[in-house]
């Protein structure tokens, strides 16, 4: 199981003891589980969650979301996701407490049912450039990135959410390269 670097870095900050003491760090799962199984509305607005900075806050509720949803669709087992936390610098204990909280909740069912029985049709695509001169932290950045909407359908539900995401130059780079193998695999794959 492989984890995206910022993702990394939400588990870091997530296994840093003097930033997410026991109670926070519980809380923390405990919100991300539910956010994602139980109630996709689920604020952080648990008491025990109220010293830590919003944007780290935001940062690793991210980073644990991605950690659940990978999990659950790669069907990782326990040692799989412990040996990717160990990489994170997690100690053991959370380690434990995550694979438990994972375990109990039955989450590659909950998750594979969740997500639907057709997976989705990109109708179309906009995009456009945003220059970014200072961050949410007011440190100037002055770096270019992409604003980019696909606009999807859902044969199961018939609704047509857009999905948005921002991305450098070389993340997109990225994308389109691996959208271009896929649609070269998909093509031989159908000649057969």
């Amino acid at each position: 199981m492989e984890l995206s670097p910022y993702a990394q870095g939400g588990w870091r900050l997530l296994g840093d003891p003097r930033r997410f003491p026991r109670r926070p760090f519980a809380a923390l799962l405990r919100a991300a589980f539910r956010s994602l199984l139980d109630d996709p509305q689920a604020a952080l607005d648990d008491p025990d969650l109220k010293d830590i900075d919003p944007t780290v806050l935001k940062h690793c509720h991210a980073a644990a979301a991605m950690c659940i949803l990978e999990a659950g669709k790669q069907k990782a087992d326990i040692s799989a996701i412990s040996t990717c936390l160990e990489d994170c610098k997690l100690d053991k204990e959370r380690i434990e407490q995550f694979c438990t909280e994972y375990q109990h909740r039955g989450l590659v069912t909950v998750v594979s049912s969740s997500i639907g029985r057709s997976p989705l049709h990109i109708t179309d695509v906009s995009w456009r450039l945003e220059y970014q001169i200072k961050n949410n932290q007011l440190h100037k950045t002055y770096q270019p990135s992409y604003l980019v909407t696909l606009n999807v359908e859902n044969s199961d539900s018939g609704s047509h959410p857009d999905v948005s995401f921002s991305c450098t130059m070389e993340q997109l780079q990225d994308l389109v390269g691996k959208l271009k193998d896929a649609a070269k695999s998909l093509e031989r794959a159908t000649q057969m």
